[in-house]
C-alpha cells in the first residue's frame, strides 16, 4: 500500500526546496525523473523506489483542499502550492522519508502538511538494500502502483476520500492502453468522488473494499470478491452483508442533469457556455474552478478550457468543474467532433441537504434557457437519495429517478412534432423555442417514483419509433 503525504505551501516549490526535501534521506538516495518529468522518484542505491513526488499544482479554486482531504486541514488561502508524494509501504522508512520531503518543504516556504502529524524535517535514514530490481519492479514503479500482473494492475489507498488525480488518471490511461485493468482497493471507510466513480464503472476496473469482517468486495455492485490467478473476481453473485449493512436512509438528495448540445464547428465558437448556463440558473452563480483532474485547480474561464479543447482536437477533451464550497457541485464535460458539429456532453450533480430545498421548478426554465441560446439536444434529469457532499460511500444506495426530458429542436424534427407530442403515456409535453422548430419537454415526476423508469423506457422506445417520419406543423 502507498501512503500519501501532502504539503500545502503559499509559496511554490522552488530548486531550493525541492532539494531540501529530496535529500531528506541522506545523498545516498538517487533521483529518477518519470512521465515527461511531472513525477521525480526518490530511489535507494539499488534503484529500489521509496517516494515519488508529484510536480507542484497552483490551486486556485477555494475548498478543494476541505473537499478532498477533510474539513479540518487547514490549507492556506488560494491560490497556492499541492505537492504530491507517495511513499511505498513496502519500505518501513518510505512513509517517514516522505514526511520529511513534505515537512521540509513547508518549514521552508510555509502551509501545512496532510496528514496532520506526518510532518518531520529529520534525515530518514535507509537500510542497505542489496536486492537490485527486477524487470517487474521496474514496471511496477514506472506506474508508481503496488501490484502489477499480467492481467491487471493493483492500487491500495487508505484515503479517507479518493479523487481522479493526475496520478490516477494517467494510471488508468496507461492499464487500457497495456490491455489490463485497474483495481482500486481501500478500507471500508474510504469514498470516492463522482469523476472517480465515473472513471471506474464497468469492466475491467474494480474499486474493490476491505470488509471488516474479512474479505473484499465490490464497492459499486457489492459483490464478494476473491484474489484468484493475479486478479479480483467475483464469486456466485453473493452480496457482501457489509455493502448492505452500512446502508441507512437519508434526508439529503443529489440531483443530476445530464445533457448535450451540438453547435457547428465556428472557428468563434466558445465551449462551456451551456455548463455555465445550467450552473447559474441551477445555483446563481458560475462554476468556481475548472481542470483536468482533481484538485480541480484553475479559475473557472470558457476561453481556456476552448484553447485546451482546440489543441487536442480531434481527439476529445475530458474536463471537470466544481462549485463553490457553499454549494455543492461537480460536472464533468466531454467535449468531442461528431458528424453533426462539436458536441458537449454534460453531467452536472449537486448536492442539497434534504429533498425540500431540490430546485425541481427551476428544470424547465432551464431546459428552456439551453434550447434557446445553446443548442440542446437531450437533457435528462434524476434526483436520488444520497450524500449531499456528492461523496460515494462503498454501501448499497438509492438508484436514481428520473424527473424530467427533454429533447431539442433537431430531433424533434427528425422525430415528427406530431408523433413526438403524443406519446402513449399519461403525460403532455411542454413546447419550448420558437413555434416553427420547437423543443419538447416532458414531465416525468418528482424524483420519488420508481415507475418513472419505466415511463422513460416507454417514451424513449416512442420516439425511436417516429425518426425519420414528416412533420405537419404545430
Amino acid at each position: 500500500m502507498t501512503k500519501d503525504v501532502i504539503a500545502l505551501t503559499p509559496k511554490m516549490p522552488d530548486t531550493r526546496s525541492l532539494l531540501a526535501g529530496f535529500f531528506a534521506g541522506g545523498p545516498e538516495l538517487g533521483l529518477v525523473a518519470g512521465q515527461d518529468g511531472a513525477v521525480v522518484r526518490l530511489c535507494a542505491p539499488t534503484g529500489r523506489p521509496l517516494v515519488a513526488v508529484e510536480a507542484p499544482l497552483l490551486v486556485h479554486t477555494p475548498g478543494e483542499a476541505e473537499r478532498l482531504l477533510g474539513p479540518e486541514v487547514s490549507a492556506p488561502a488560494p491560490p497556492y502550492w499541492w505537492t504530491e508524494t507517495r511513499a511505498t509501504t513496502a519500505a518501513p522508512e518510505a512513509g517517514q522519508l516522505a514526511g520529511s520531503v513534505c515537512g521540509r518543504l513547508t518549514t521552508l516556504l510555509g502551509g501545512t502538511v496532510w496528514p496532520r502529524g506526518a510532518a518531520t524535517t529529520r534525515t530518514v535514514s535507509v537500510p542497505d538494500d542489496p536486492q537490485p530490481e527486477s524487470e517487474e519492479q521496474d514496471a511496477r514503479a514506472a506506474l508508481s502502483v503496488d501490484v502489477l500482473t499480467e492481467s491487471m494492475a493493483v492500487v491500495l489507498s487508505d484515503r479517507p476520500v479518493l479523487a481522479l488525480t493526475t496520478w490516477l488518471s494517467g494510471v488508468l490511461r496507461t492499464v487500457a492502453a497495456a490491455n489490463r485493468a485497474l483495481h482500486l482497493v481501500t478500507p471500508a471507510h474510504s469514498r470516492l468522488t463522482l469523476p472517480l466513480r465515473q472513471a471506474l464503472a464497468g469492466a475491467p476496473n474494480r474499486w474493490v473494499v476491505q470488509d471488516p469482517e474479512g474479505g473484499y468486495y465490490d464497492g459499486l455492485s457489492g459483490a464478494r470478491l476473491a484474489w484468484r490467478d493475479g486478479t479480483f473476481s467475483a464469486g456466485a453473485g453473493t452480496v457482501a452483508d457489509a455493502f448492505t449493512r452500512q446502508s441507512a436512509p437519508t434526508s439529503e438528495r443529489q440531483l443530476t442533469v445530464s445533457f448535450r448540445t451540438v453547435h457547428a464547428p465556428d472557428a468563434d465558437l466558445t465551449l462551456g457556455l451551456g455548463l455555465e448556463a445550467a450552473w447559474r440558473h441551477l445555483t446563481g452563480a458560475p462554476p468556481a474552478g475548472w481542470g483536468t483532474a482533481e484538485p480541480v485547480n484553475l479559475p473557472w474561464s470558457p476561453r481556456q478550457l476552448t484553447d485546451l479543447a482546440r489543441d487536442r482536437s480531434p481527439a476529445p477533451t475530458h474536463l471537470l468543474a466544481v462549485g463553490d464550497p457553499g454549494r455543492p457541485a461537480l460536472a464533468t464535460l466531454r467535449v468531442s467532433r461528431t458528424t453533426a458539429g462539436v458536441a458537449q456532453d454534460v453531467t452536472l450533480t449537486l448536492g442539497y441537504e434534504s429533498a425540500g430545498d431540490v430546485p425541481l421548478d427551476a428544470l424547465e426554465s432551464l431546459a428552456a434557457a439551453l434550447v434557446d441560446k445553446h443548442d440542446l439536444a437531450t437533457m435528462l434529469t434524476t434526483l436520488r437519495a444520497a450524500r449531499a457532499d456528492l461523496t460515494l460511500p462503498p454501501c448499497l444506495e438509492a438508484p436514481p429517478i428520473p424527473v424530467s426530458f427533454t429533447l431539442g429542436a433537431r430531433d424533434v424534427r427528425r422525430t415528427g412534432l406530431d408523433h413526438a407530442r403524443r406519446p402513449p403515456l399519461a403525460l403532455r409535453p411542454r413546447r419550448l423555442g420558437p413555434h416553427t422548430h420547437p423543443a419538447l419537454h416532458y414531465p416525468l415526476g418528482d424524483g420519488t417514483d420508481a415507475d418513472a423508469w419505466a415511463t422513460l423506457q416507454k417514451l424513449t422506445a416512442h420516439l425511436k419509433t417516429g425518426e425519420g417520419m414528416p412533420t405537419r406543423g404545430g
